[in-house]
């Protein structure tokens, strides 16, 4: 496997806060890769490292093999960047925000690129509308049009749905799909563990640290757990009755809540008597796929159980 990305023990302190605490992976050519954690977990400051922005307090890493400190700026025209708060220009048109990308990363012939990416991104009938009448949607797509106008190997994209509706979360993806088939590479941050699922290999990410990498499937298998899934009345007496007296793992998920057991024979006996116990009706319940999200909040919680 040719490697985009190369990263041995990266570590980014600011003062006493260390965001990134030695994280080591790597990341092949044409890969969709997927940092994933919650905020504050270092995902930005991952890809600000990558991308040449921050300076890294210890380890390396290569994009390409380029070294991302000694050879930054051969490795910023390798790749573009999608931040949180991209920089559009809302008095300018949609044209002319691609126009003005191209200038800054030095495309001279850019009018035939530009074209390929308003008709890629479906912007095409709407390029002499001014940036700040644009949805969000259509703002996400026309910043990822700017930020490929110079044709990066590959682009890191940093939550790009965050905020986005479910419409143009839709319309983004099929858009990356499409950026893959042309052998790009994405590395993308995100917050949400279904878009996650979609990614070649994924990377859990808490408090600096990676707490498992692989492909989602194979995360999913490493945590040997049955889910159930279960609607009770009321649902969050449930919940609590779980927490305080049993050890089962459980998660809310607004009218439900998800219980990681062992054994079903076993254990949902009991599960079961704790809530009827306390008067609680028992709705519906069912044995479910297990999920990334509860793969993340389960090795949360044992990381949390380990440090005591």
């Amino acid at each position: 496997m040719e490697l985009a990305i190369k990263i041995e023990k990266l570590k980014k302190s600011f003062e006493d806060i260390i965001a990134v605490n030695g994280i080591s992976f790597e990341v092949g050519k044409g890969e969709m890769f997927g940092l994933v954690g919650p905020d504050g977990a270092g995902k930005t400051t991952t890809i600000r490292l990558l991308c040449g922005l921050l300076a890294p307090s210890d380890g390396n890493a290569e994009i390409f093999g380029l070294n991302i400190v000694k050879e930054k700026n051969k490795v910023q025209k390798t790749i573009g960047y999608l931040s949180q708060k991209f920089s559009l220009y809302g008095d300018l048109t949609i044209d002319e925000n691609i126009e003005f990308f191209a200038d800054l990363h030095g495309v001279k012939d850019y009018k035939t690129r530009r074209n390929e990416l308003l008709e890629f991104t479906r912007l095409t009938p709407f390029r002499d509308r001014l940036a700040d009448n644009l949805s969000g949607g259509m703002k996400q797509k026309l910043a990822l049009a700017c930020t490929l106008i110079h044709k990066p190997k590959i682009i890191f994209l940093d939550e790009p749905t965050t905020g986005v509706d479910p419409v143009s979360r839709r319309d983004f993806w099929k858009i990356l799909s499409n950026l893959l088939k042309d052998g790009v590479t994405i590395f993308m941050s995100t917050p949400y563990l279904d878009e996650a699922e979609r990614c070649n290999r994924v990377a859990l990410l808490n408090e600096g640290e990676i707490m498992s990498f692989d492909t989602p499937q194979n995360i999913k298998a490493s945590v040997n757990k049955i889910i159930i899934e279960m609607i009770c009345l009321p649902i969050r007496e449930a919940y609590k009755i779980l927490k305080e007296k049993s050890d089962f793992e459980v998660q809310m998920f607004g009218d439900r809540m998800d219980i990681a057991l062992n054994n079903f024979e076993k254990e949902y006996p009991a599960v079961e008597k704790l809530i009827k116990d306390a008067n609680i009706q028992i709705i519906d319940h069912r044995v479910i796929p297990i999920s990334l999200e509860n793969v993340f909040i389960y090795l949360i919680n044992k990381s949390k159980q380990n440090s005591k």
